[in-house]
């Protein structure tokens, strides 16, 4: 073998050198880009996780226990929620002793909304109007700050649905009536129901009289 073909000239060494040079070039370049986006995706998450701060803030703040919303699984004892501590004494005795009667048949009563302040009724009837459309509508499900029983804390939300049949079924025993026929987890107290029977049902919120104030 000639030694010509066996050892690079200096044009050879040249063509060499400015590609590893390049190779180099590029690796950086490809380096580069990895930890740009790396950097963008981690600026895409803390602004997103920031994002659900702000939404859980505002969810605890204008919509908090406080104003009377109600954790999962909150029962007719919890004193420690105000949805239920706020709630009229004689409804809220009443409500004890239907959970207990109904634990002894195996159906376990969950509050799902009791007392509310003026504020939270408010902002809860604002969302219904988003969500149905127009006031007409929303006024079917969701009263004022100046008219919901729950405000006063005369009203109570009861679930799962088969608590609300218990005690649909056999509240007037306790003065606890239904109220709404589009509401069948909507509780009040009626004192003379225990010997009278619930009165008759509102066809929905619209028709009750307390709410045309």
């Amino acid at each position: 073998m000639p030694y010509s073909d066996a050892v690079p000239t200096t044009p050879d060494l040249v063509r060499i050198r400015r590609r590893r040079i390049a190779g180099l070039l590029l690796l950086v370049v490809v380096a580069s880009a990895v930890l740009g986006y790396q950097s963008l995706a981690s600026s895409f998450s803390t602004a997103a996780a920031r994002i659900e701060v702000l939404r859980s803030e505002h969810r605890h703040g204008a919509l908090g226990e406080a104003d009377g919303a109600v954790p999962r699984d909150t029962t007719p004892f919890d004193d420690s929620v105000a949805g239920v501590a706020k709630l009229d004494r004689a409804l809220l005795r009443a409500l004890r002793q239907a959970a207990t009667d109904a634990a002894d048949d195996g159906v376990a009563v969950v509050v799902n909304s009791g007392w509310r302040s003026p504020a939270y009724e408010d902002r809860l009837r604002r969302e219904a109007i988003a969500k149905y459309g127009s006031e007409a509508e929303a006024a079917r499900w969701v009263a004022t700050g100046t008219t919901s029983p729950h405000v006063s804390g005369d009203a109570v939300d009861i679930g799962p649905a088969a608590a609300a049949q218990w005690l649909s079924a056999r509240g007037a025993a306790y003065g606890l009536c239904r109220i709404y026929a589009n509401e069948p987890w909507h509780f009040e107290l009626r004192p003379q129901a225990v010997g009278g029977g619930c009165p008759p049902l509102y066809a929905d919120p619209t028709q009750d009289p307390r709410m045309q104030r």
